[in-house]
């Protein structure tokens, strides 16, 4: 009876399927690139369990003015497909390694009309369940400046000033002090020329001798 027990606990427990556990895709939040250059689009996950060798990876591409959106590439068992009638049918490389969480891209000669979100999702069975994330693409004939270069240009000159504003506080404290010191050094030295004047025009009155009686 207890051999059985046993047994039907372990049929019971195997037909129970795994719970699944919620996933994390990260992308970045926007990436800025020239026309005509290449860029890497980099799709990663967090998952609790380890990698399992169904992982897939997808992509999707959404122009902008755009409400739909079109597949553009998909990794699933161990091979990577690419989208054969979209945009980059000719100019997408699948860069990642599965293996390692990474679902990353490499898009090619950009062009002006590529101008984009793109959305990463990947699945980790028995993780499956997971909100996508996207990074907005934009293609420039020149980048533009950051705005973290702006930030750090002002906190470069502001602190420059700080900088120059505590120079000229102690130089002008320097010059005071010296000043202060001349004007002592001069008026003590006077004091004393005057008084060595003084001792010299000075004479003791003569003696007067009277006979004694």
């Amino acid at each position: 009876m207890l051999t059985f027990l046993a047994l039907a606990s372990v049929v019971l427990l195997g037909i129970v399927p795994e719970q699944s556990q919620a996933i994390v895709i990260y992308t970045g939040w926007e990436r800025h690139a020239l026309v005509g250059s290449d860029i890497r689009l980099s799709c990663s996950f967090f998952s609790w369990r380890w990698t399992s060798e169904d992982v897939t990876f997808s992509w999707t591409y959404r122009p902008d003015g755009s409400r739909d959106s079109i597949s553009i590439f998909h990794y699933t068992g161990g091979a990577a497909y690419v989208d054969n009638k979209g945009p980059f049918r000719d100019r997408l490389e699948f860069v990642g390694n599965p293996g390692r969480r990474d679902g990353s891209i490499l898009l090619k000669n950009l062009e002006f009309n590529d101008n984009g979100t793109f959305t990463c999702d990947a699945k980790n069975p028995p993780d499956i369940v997971g909100r996508p994330s996207s990074v907005r693409l934009l293609v420039f004939e020149k980048v533009p400046i950051q705005a973290g270069v702006i930030t750090g240009a002002i906190i470069g000159v502001v602190l420059g000033l700080l900088v120059l504003i505590v120079v000229i506080y102690y130089l002008m404290r320097f010059l005071v002090a010296r000043r202060v010191f001349s004007l002592s050094v001069s008026k003590h030295g006077k004091k004393k020329k005057e008084g060595s004047q003084q001792r010299q025009l000075w004479t003791p009155p003569p003696l007067t001798c009277y006979p004694l009686p």
